[in-house]
């Protein structure tokens, strides 16, 4: 009879799977140590480590001293570069911004500090500070144990964007730049720089009577919102009278109210490049959002901003400006300020005030169609940057009031116009 093969032992089994889970831990953590390694060597080593291979393999078989000899001075280099690889880098590293929002034009200042917490000195090296598509390079010299090394940037600003400033890397090498290793420190910061803005005073935009509104400082004969009790005057309404009060003093007196107000306050900033005659003129439509956006702040109204694609925060200055530094022109296929404000009609049906932000080549045709749309009930605005205008101009189109302006000053004279 044939003999029968038994299974394996259920033990020899579980011995041989964990067996296989310890080679693979110490495997990937050999690979994860060759890797980091590997990735010091610069690229003129391997060709150093390569030419003295060749060399060796070829003057040793053919007795030809002289490659010999060139070899072994080449791996004695590359030996003794590597040994500038050995020691501590392990600073403390604090990145401090004075200010992490500037405005276009300012110059941002920043603190780099290392200090050396162990109980042996630190060799000097060498600090990489990545800023934006940059980056800026200082040379730490030797820090003895407690000792601390301060260096001081600044950093331009000459267009609006978020620059991320780090992450911080400290670098070890050789002077021939065979090896190199790094160290990354702490964690990045975000620089916003905000676009230019212009504060201006004068009557509040966006306001429309309504019953969910805000109490306004205006006095009226017939709201919601009541304010105190005055004496009859012929035409009052006789709904108003307040017969309790009228019987006690002997006068007719009737209610007064507070003006409630809708103010729902919308921007849409068109970012559509083919509106726009040059690159400047959008960063005026930006400035110009911004600014119209803050004075809507300050008046304690909500404010929500929209561009091409997306929603951007707008509940309070910070976040308007911080969502404006972001904002990049997009190609013709995104849709221009027609698309832009069916939009705003589609999701903001209870805007009481839209003003829409465009370029010069915005034809008439496109800046009636887009106030159009605007949501029912809203007032329309439409701001017009054209660099070559003199002087801001106001015509209306449709319904809507069209203010074109050259300059970010010219804004507060071109909403007085508006307004009257």
């Amino acid at each position: 009879m044939a003999s029968e093969t038994l299974p394996a032992a259920p033990s020899t089994t579980r011995r041989d799977a964990g067996w296989r889970d310890i080679a693979a831990v110490v495997g990937s953590r050999i690979g994860a140590r060759l890797r980091l390694i590997l990735s010091a060597v610069r690229p003129l080593a391997w060709v150093l480590i390569g030419l003295a291979v060749v060399l060796w393999a070829v003057g040793l078989p053919l007795g030809w001293w002289e490659l010999t000899v060139a070899a072994m001075i080449i791996a004695v280099t590359v030996a003794l570069c590597a040994l500038f690889l050995i020691g501590r880098t392990e600073y403390d590293v604090a990145l401090d911004l004075a200010r992490t929002r500037v405005v276009v034009g300012e110059r941002a200042v920043g603190a780099l500090t290392l200090s050396n917490p162990g109980s042996r000195a630190i060799l000097p090296s060498r600090v990489v500070l990545p800023v934006g598509s940059g980056r800026g390079e200082f040379g730490i010299q030797r820090l003895a144990p407690g000792q601390k090394a301060e260096e001081l940037f600044a950093i331009p600003t000459q267009k609006r964007s978020v620059v991320k400033v780090g992450p911080v890397s400290v670098v070890r090498g050789d002077p021939l730049g065979l090896f190199e290793r790094a160290h990354r420190r702490d964690e990045p910061v975000d620089l916003y720089v905000h676009p230019r803005t212009v504060l201006f005073d004068g009557q509040s935009l966006g306001f429309l009577r309504d019953l969910e509104g805000m109490p306004a400082a205006d006095l009226s004969r017939d709201d919601v919102s009541f304010h105190a009790l005055l004496e009859y005057q012929p035409g009052d309404d006789l709904r108003h009278v307040h017969w309790r009060s009228t019987a006690r003093t002997g006068t007719m007196m009737v209610r007064q109210f507070e003006e409630t107000r809708r103010s729902h306050f919308v921007i849409g900033l068109s970012r559509n490049t083919s509106e726009y005659a040059e690159d400047e003129e959008f960063e005026r439509a930006v400035s110009i959002a911004g600014s119209v956006g803050l004075r809507a702040l300050r008046d304690s109204q909500r404010v929500d901003l929209r561009v091409q694609g997306k929603d951007l925060p707008a509940g309070t200055g910070k976040q308007l400006l911080d969502s404006l530094s972001t904002v990049e022109l997009t190609k013709p296929k995104a849709g221009g300020v027609v698309d832009l404000a069916g939009v705003l009609a589609a999701t903001m049906a209870l805007a009481s005030f839209v003003v829409l932000v465009t370029g010069s080549k915005t034809s008439n045709e496109d800046l009636r169609a887009a106030c159009a749309r605007v949501p029912f009930g809203a007032r329309a605005l439409a701001i017009v940057v054209d660099l070559r205008a003199e002087s801001p101009s106001l015509r209306r189109i449709g319904d809507a009031d069209v203010v074109t302006v050259a300059a970010l000053e010219q804004l507060p004279i071109a909403l007085q116009k508006v307004l009257a």
